[in-house]
């Protein structure tokens, strides 16, 4: 082996080309890490922010950004902003040299959800257009004016019980009325509080069909008539529904 030169020759040059690679790869590795190579600057928002506020997206990213463009942790400021109030989810890219582009999604809110009280006091639970419960601000409701719904339910029902109302609304949006409550009980049955005060049983099965059916009835005036003023409509039925009247005692 020791007496045959073009091996010996094929083994040298193979320990330089993995030398000189080690070394190459040295001096990239440190220089990227030097802090003074390409710091971050800026911070981009990809659209503006309704309920986010765009100062404190950037003093967490601040707060949670460490090395330079090249070494940014890009998951560890993902998590941080993701627990900020509001934000549902959280999308973040290089922009070359020196900035972070932030595509942020904010939480919609749907409706008020089991009674709306945080369990440790310290927030309101809100549900969004796709089912999920989230927290904001204790005061958040009253302050801002919004009317939102009540929506209640087992817990891990937020999902099913968001998409019924949705269909539920749909449903009754001919008649110029508006879902206020909408309860799931422990016993998957349904019942619906309109915003002229009128509940209704919708029960465990066919709930779309009978409230269908009602409404279609409603629409028609002489059918109306004989509903109005009505503060409970019992929908499980086959082939119709009973209703319990108002009544106004004098003592």
């Amino acid at each position: 082996m020791w007496d045959n030169a073009p091996l010996l020759r094929n083994i040298a040059d193979t320990l330089t080309f993995f030398s000189v690679l080690a070394v190459l790869y040295g001096a990239a590795f440190y220089a990227v890490h030097l802090p003074g190579l390409l710091p971050l600057q800026s911070v981009r928002l990809s659209a503006p922010l309704q309920r986010v506020a765009a100062a404190e997206v950037l003093r967490t990213v601040r707060s949670e950004t460490n090395g330079n463009f090249f070494t940014v942790n890009i998951e560890h400021v993902r998590q941080s902003l993701e627990k900020l109030t509001w934000v549902r989810s959280i999308g973040i890219r290089r922009e070359f040299p020196h900035g972070l582009l932030v595509d942020m999604e904010e939480h919609q809110a749907l409706a008020r959800w089991n009674g709306a009280a945080r369990h440790d006091g310290f927030g309101t639970s809100l549900v969004n257009q796709y089912g999920e419960v989230f927290f904001v601000e204790a005061d958040w409701v009253a302050e801002s004016g919004q009317a939102l719904p009540d929506l209640t339910g087992p817990e891990g029902s937020s999902a099913e019980v968001a998409q019924q109302y949705m269909q539920f609304s749909r449903l009754i949006a001919p008649l110029n009325l508006q879902t206020v409550q909408l309860a799931l009980s422990a016993r998957h049955a349904w019942q619906m509080r309109l915003n002229n005060g009128m509940v209704l049983e919708l029960g465990r099965e066919d709930m779309q069909q009978r409230l269908a059916r009602f409404v279609a009835v409603q629409r028609t005036e002489d059918r109306r008539q004989r509903t109005e003023g009505a503060a409970y409509v019992d929908l499980r039925y086959r082939n119709g529904f009973a209703v319990r009247q108002i009544t106004n005692e004098k003592g």
